[in-house]
């Protein structure tokens, strides 16, 4: 049975996760309300909020390590509710603007936090099964989050959405505040910054993964809406679509965790990494047939599940006294992976297409799955090959 304590680090990534999402869907309904704006315009606080959550990561995480993962959530997830109340009263841009940095700042904190807690809730022998279900937080932002924000928006108003998410980082806030079964967490007994997780033995080769992981996931995932809407001239539904199948395959894979627990990180690793360069070599190969592409949006959505369960339970279990610290490094990488995805996938896509987007990602796993598979018992790795 599901804690009430992971149920509510699930929630909270879904209500931090929702904000992140939210604008986009949106933003013609927030311009309106704004004179002189239009909707690429209101998606500059979205990108403010992205730059905040990283500059957040990078020098507030490691303060869970000194007050505990818990109280450093109560804080962030108060600040939401305050950041969140203003960008429903937001007069202007600029204070939207304002609002969603400030919101950036309480992600920052808020998300190593959330998986620091899920390293301490863990039965021992369970970790990746409660990993797995605190990530489907980012499930339901992806598909029941972002896809209601955009119903009320238009029955009510996109000023409803962010006043209902204010009142779930609220509720979230008091039950995590009121609750005691955190687990033990482990204490630094010394200051800890990003400076000192990066001695940490064997972070800097987990940190190169991340980084070519996400770049290779944020760059793909980037390119994929104007491929199918440009390149296929398929509807704007369509691409609706295939971002619901990657978000339910990222869902359905959640009671997957169990498996990793059972058979171990390193084999899990060598399975998953290899499935999904295969995911990505066949986004390539069927880039020009929409019908095999949603399929592989499910199967891509079940892959970086389980990847990403594999890195973030790594990463925890590297320095238990400095999880802070290291999982606001990992939440820094990702969202500057987001830009730099982004904008190096652009020339890609330009003059090459959604194909060579697809091969520079497979291209990108390579190193984690090499890693992985140098790691395995020498009987096991001549079995694999």
């Amino acid at each position: 049975m599901i804690s009430r304590n992971v149920l509510l680090l699930t929630g909270s990534i879904a209500v931090i996760g929702a904000n992140s999402l939210v604008l986009s869907p949106i933003a013609s309904s927030v311009a309106a309300s704004f004179s002189g704006v239009d909707a690429a315009g209101v998606m500059t606080a979205a990108a403010i909020y992205g730059l905040a959550t990283a500059a957040s990561a990078l020098t507030l995480a490691s303060v869970a390590d000194r007050i505990g993962a818990e109280r450093a959530l109560v804080r962030a997830l108060l600040i939401l509710v305050v950041a969140l109340a203003v960008a429903a009263l937001s007069p202007t841009l600029v204070v939207l603007c304002l609002a969603q940095g400030l919101a950036g700042l309480a992600a920052g904190t808020a998300l190593p936090a959330i998986y620091t807690l899920a390293a301490q809730v863990a039965e021992k022998g369970r970790e990746s099964e409660t990993l797995g279900v605190v990530l489907t937080g980012w499930t339901l932002s992806l598909v029941a989050g972002v896809s209601l924000s955009a119903v009320m928006a238009d029955i009510v108003h996109w000023r409803a959405v962010f006043a209902v998410l204010a009142l779930g980082a609220a509720g979230l806030a008091i039950g995590v505040g009121r609750s005691k079964a955190w687990g033990m967490a482990v204490r630094a007994t010394v200051p800890t910054s990003p400076l000192t997780a990066l001695r940490v033995p064997g972070i800097k080769a987990a940190l190169l993964n991340v980084a070519a992981y996400m770049t290779a996931f944020y760059g793909l995932y980037t390119y994929l809406g104007p491929h199918l809407g440009e390149s296929l001239r398929l509807p704007t539904t369509f691409a609706g679509l295939a971002t619901f199948a990657y978000g339910m395959g990222f869902g359905l894979a959640a009671p997957l965790g169990r498996l990793i627990d059972r058979y171990g990180m390193l084999t899990a690793a060598v399975v998953t990494f290899a499935g999904l360069t295969l995911v990505y070599l066949g986004m390539a190969a069927a880039s020009g047939m929409p019908a095999i592409l949603l399929v592989l949006c499910v199967a891509w959505g079940l892959a970086n599940h389980i990847g990403l369960n594999l890195i973030v339970r790594g990463l925890t279990e590297l320095d238990p006294s400095q999880r802070g610290a290291i999982m606001g490094l990992y939440s820094t990488i990702t969202y500057l992976c987001v830009f730099a995805g982004a904008l190096l996938y652009r020339p890609l896509f330009a003059y090459f297409g959604f194909a060579a987007c697809a091969l520079v990602s497979a291209a990108c796993i390579v190193p984690a799955l090499g890693w992985s598979f140098s790691r395995l018992p020498p009987r096991m790795a001549q079995e694999g090959s």
